[in-house]
């Protein structure tokens, strides 16, 4: 889905963070009538990397890491099924109910939740968050704090409404925020540690689609997802004439991201003094790749090879008129011998 409301945004961009917190993340799509798609789809996260999903298709499915846990501990896959399974039901009737009160009678809506939980391992703090969004704007945001729902828009005051009021609901919310979501962080944490503090160093170079573009630094197969990117100039980061991208998922579990730096803020007798830095969270070697002409990778010709095919060319064009000509010396030459034995 293109379109995303805020905290869709955040979670999908996953900014780097250096901190020791840590995150349990169930985000939920809801879409009836979508075709070619599962109308229904929830992932978890733990600190940003997926423990396995759910949909409407095929059921659950958990990633390899993640197998054996929940082999050892069948009443967790359990409820992460049934607790699927009335999420489903939940947020369809819910798109239902938001379809009569905004008078929608057509088209595809969608409605998406994000709920978990943080916890900082060592302040002992605990952070939860149930938020969601319809038709990719935020919608209803819960505060723990004193268990009632905010409104991100004036649609959403009739549920508001009616969710304030159930009581049943607002403890159950309560309980698992503040305490049993964290305590399935724990146990997450505690099973996965070995491989979700793993460290995968990328591989980066220097990037131009042409000779005018700006030059990106791009890093790729790095893990986990907490890096940082930025140009020097001089040894001093560099805040204008850049452009950071976003970190992006590989197939591969890995993940990607790039920084470009425009080419009008300097002279080229000044790219020695340029260079690109990647950080990656708990690791304090950094990776700095200097600026330099003949180590960027493009996909356009190089002036050199453009002189080549020009001079080639020139070459090409002069023998063709040269050879036009002679053959038509030589017809008009034949032409005459011709005429001169007719008399």
């Amino acid at each position: 889905f293109k379109s995303c409301f805020l905290f869709e945004c955040l979670l999908i961009q996953s900014l780097p963070n250096f901190t020791v917190k840590h995150s349990l993340k169930y985000f939920f799509t809801e879409t009836p009538g979508a075709q070619s798609i599962p109308e229904y789809v929830v992932v978890a996260f733990v600190d940003e990397v997926p423990i396995g999903d759910f949909n409407s298709v095929r059921g659950a499915d958990l990633k390899k890491d993640w197998i054996k846990f929940f082999e050892d501990h069948p009443q967790h896959l359990e409820w992460c099924i049934l607790q699927s399974v009335d999420r489903h039901h939940f947020l369809k009737a819910t798109i239902e109910t938001l379809r009569q009160q905004l008078n929608q009678t057509e088209g595809v809506h969608i409605l998406q939740k994000l709920d978990g939980c943080e916890w900082d391992d060592e302040t002992g703090e605990i952070n939860g968050f149930n938020q969601y969004g319809y038709d990719g704007e935020d919608f209803l945001a819960l505060d723990l704090q004193t268990l009632t729902w905010i409104t991100a828009k004036p649609q959403a005051a009739i549920t508001k409404m009616k969710w304030d009021a159930q009581k049943v609901r607002v403890e159950e919310n309560k309980k698992f925020f503040g305490d049993q979501c964290p305590e399935f962080l724990k146990e997450y944490l505690r099973y996965g540690r070995r491989f979700l503090q793993k460290t995968i160093l990328p591989s980066v170079s220097l990037l131009q689609k042409t000779p005018f573009s700006p030059i990106s630094c791009h890093a790729t197969g790095f893990y986990p997802d907490r890096g940082l990117m930025f140009w020097r100039k001089d040894g001093e980061e560099l805040h204008e004439g850049v452009d950071p991208g976003e970190i992006l998922p590989n197939n591969d579990e890995t993940f990607q991201m790039s920084i470009d730096l425009k080419l009008s803020s300097f002279t080229p007798e000044d790219w020695e003094r340029y260079d690109c830095v990647f950080q990656l969270s708990a690791v304090k070697e950094h990776i700095v790749t200097k600026l330099d002409k003949t180590m960027i990778r493009t996909n356009w010709e190089k002036p050199a090879d453009t002189v080549t095919f020009i001079s080639a060319a020139v070459v090409v064009l002069t023998v063709t008129i040269i050879t036009g000509v002679a053959f038509v010396a030589y017809k008009k030459k034949k032409g005459e011998k011709s005429q001169c034995g007719k008399y």
